[in-house]
This record gives C-alpha cells, structure tokens and sequence, in this order.
C-alpha cells in the first residue's frame, strides 16, 4: 500500500516586516492551521537579516520553536542551514517522506527558512 505524498505548507512569516512578537504569535497560529488541514510539515519563511536588520526574527522563531518541539507541540524543526541531505535529521525526514527531496531550498543553506515537523 502507498502511501500519499507529503506537502510542506510554505508560511511566509517576513511578509510586511512584522515585529518578533507579532512574527510569534502568528507561527503560533499558522503552525496549528496547517495541523488541522493535514499537512505534515511546514516551510517557514523567515529571512535571516542579510539587510542589515530582521536577523532577530530568525533567532527567536528559531528559539520558539525549540521550545514547542520540548513541549511536544511539534515533532521537530530543521534550520535551514542545515536543510541538506548530510544532515542526520534532514536524511531521516527524506527517507521518510522522499518527495521533499525536490524541496528548491534543500542543500542550499538557506538561513531565511526552517522547516518544521508536525
């Protein structure tokens, strides 16, 4: 029996610039709709300061999200840094779900982005 291909939900959380704590609030949100809606992962779109400014919204996204993966609200995240096929826990989610290999960031070390399992 096969199993039904996996899509990634992109949310892009840099749209209009918000503020970290608006930035929060509506990963919160957008995480739990995607849930609902079936989806098993998430690409969160959000940016990594190479204006010069918003680097802080990658680094407490990313801090919010460690802290909803030890509190079990979601499996896991991969920066995107580390959003490549060497990475132990990116090569598990691929085996798992072969269809994210075609992902356009996979392999390019995108800090702007993370994705997160639900």
């Amino acid at each position: 029996m096969s199993r039904k291909p996996a899509p990634i939900k992109i949310i892009d959380l840099e749209d209009r610039m918000p503020k970290v704590e608006e930035a929060r609030l509506r990963m919160q949100h957008e995480l739990q709709v995607a849930r609902r809606q079936g989806y098993a992962a998430v690409k969160l779109i959000h940016g990594y300061g190479s204006s010069g400014v918003g680097g802080s919204l990658r680094i407490e996204l990313q801090k919010e999200l460690q802290r909803l993966t030890g509190a079990g609200s979601v499996r896991s995240f991969v920066a995107g840094e580390n959003w490549r096929i060497s990475d132990e826990k990116t090569w598990e989610l691929l085996k798992r779900y072969p269809e994210w290999k075609r992902d356009s960031d996979l392999g390019k070390a995108n800090k702007g982005i993370s994705i997160v399992l639900l």
